[in-house]
């Protein structure tokens, strides 16, 4: 079972091309180097139509940082990578919301 930290965004900015790329081509390069990373992907909204009443997200991005385990989590975030991460989020682009951070262990339920 690996352990994914979550970092959600539910935010709105000026300019969310600029913040995206700047995510992509500055922090993730960072969260990249986290001792243990085994993979980062970013989750960004797709345009979909649910027929029943239900309550939309509002996320502008989803980010999964995941790791072989609890351990390995524990020291990427104790780590002078996770540090510079922090650093550079005052260099992102000006937005407001709130910004989550989440850990989870992963259970792959099912594969086709």
């Amino acid at each position: 079972m690996t352990v994914s930290y979550f970092v959600r965004y539910d935010i709105s900015t000026a300019d969310a091309k600029s913040f995206l790329e700047h995510y992509r081509t500055r922090h993730v390069p960072i969260l990249a180097r986290w001792p243990g990373a085994k993979r980062v992907v970013l989750h960004t909204p797709a345009e979909w139509n649910d027929p029943f009443a239900i309550t939309r997200g509002n996320a502008m991005l989803l980010v999964q940082v995941e790791f072989e385990s609890a351990a390995a989590l524990k020291s990427a975030l104790f780590s002078r990578e996770r540090a510079e991460a922090r650093l550079d989020f005052q260099n992102f682009p000006a937005f407001s919301g709130t910004v989550t951070h989440q850990a989870m262990l992963s259970e792959e339920a099912w594969h086709a």
